[in-house]
């Protein structure tokens, strides 16, 4: 599999990650997370296949999880509801989101990046 990443094209960090994958001569598949938004069970996946905190993958410095006040409403929410509500809204996933055959990152880390490519 092509290595995947989630992006949203004005988001500064996206910017960042493709300007370093492309210096460093990474071939990546780009998919426009506000246009093609992962599904739940996409977002399974690449959470169990993370080994990180499901937590991690939302965007908690965006507007929307502000607006949406889901510090708080995150804690009495199942996993199951946590990926329906992320499949809602490309804008909730924290980006760049980095889906390899060898692991997934939500964020940009060059070392953690580098370590999956």
């Amino acid at each position: 599999m092509k290595p995947v990443i989630l992006c949203y094209e004005k988001c500064t960090t996206c910017k960042k990650a493709q300007k370093w994958l492309e210096e460093a001569g990474y071939a990546v598949e780009i998919r426009p997370i506000k246009e093609e938004n992962p599904t739940a069970e996409e977002l399974r996946q690449w959470h169990e296949k993370s080994g990180l905190a499901l937590k991690r993958f939302f965007n908690t410095s965006g507007n929307l999880y502000k607006e949406m006040k889901l510090k708080d409403k995150l804690l009495g929410m199942s996993e199951e509801e946590q990926y329906q509500l992320l499949s809602t809204d490309g804008m909730l996933v924290k980006r760049p989101l980095l889906v390899t055959d060898n692991g997934v990152c939500p964020g940009f880390s060059e070392e953690v990046w580098e370590r999956l490519l």
